[in-house]
């Protein structure tokens, strides 16, 4: 049940901004609210209890009530930013209280990694540290100074495709790297 809700959770994610840009004519703000509050609470009470979770989930809770409470268009727009915030932040704490995100993820694969390879994954949570970071900027100036479509376009589309551009870069360095070692 957990993974359907985290699946529910990620679609929701992907589609948010064509769905805002969408359906604003047919929905009000606070009809979002209740969709994406009712699935992090969902998370929250069948999630698996990984180190974030649970604070991202009232986070996100908090930020749909004040949704469904201002009912505001443009407080719609402000949940990509929400969603760079998270990752910024699980990523930059990973650097700070360790081991580093991309650390965790590659132990998955290789659980036992030399110690190049721990820098390189340091390296790596910092750079996409530094992306969040301004992913949720632009997706910030976006919410406050441009039109709907420009935001749309840009959380909708493009910031997928610089996480695209972002996995196919660190693959072709790592591919490099560890043809050095």
């Amino acid at each position: 049940m957990s993974r359907l809700i985290g699946l529910g959770l990620l679609l929701a994610g992907l589609l948010y901004p064509f769905a805002v840009y969408f359906g604003m004519e047919h929905f009000a703000p606070w009809q979002f609210a209740l969709l994406l509050g009712s699935l992090w609470l969902a998370r929250a009470l069948t999630g698996e209890r990984k180190p974030g979770s649970l604070w991202m989930a009232c986070v996100a809770m908090v930020f749909c009530l004040l949704l469904a409470v201002f009912d505001s268009p443009q407080l719609l727009r402000w949940y990509p930013v929400l969603i760079s915030a998270f990752m910024l932040v699980l990523f930059g704490a990973s650097l700070k209280y360790g081991p580093p995100m991309v650390e965790r993820l590659a132990r998955l694969r290789e659980p036992e990694l030399p110690q190049v390879a721990i820098r390189y994954t340091r390296k790596v949570t910092l750079a996409w540290s530094v992306f969040f970071f301004c992913n949720g900027l632009c997706a910030a100036l976006l919410t406050l100074w441009a039109p709907l479509d420009w935001w749309m376009l840009y959380t909708g589309l493009i910031s997928y495709g610089l996480i695209g551009l972002m996995f196919a870069i660190e693959w072709l360095i790592r591919q490099r790297v560890r043809g050095r070692t």
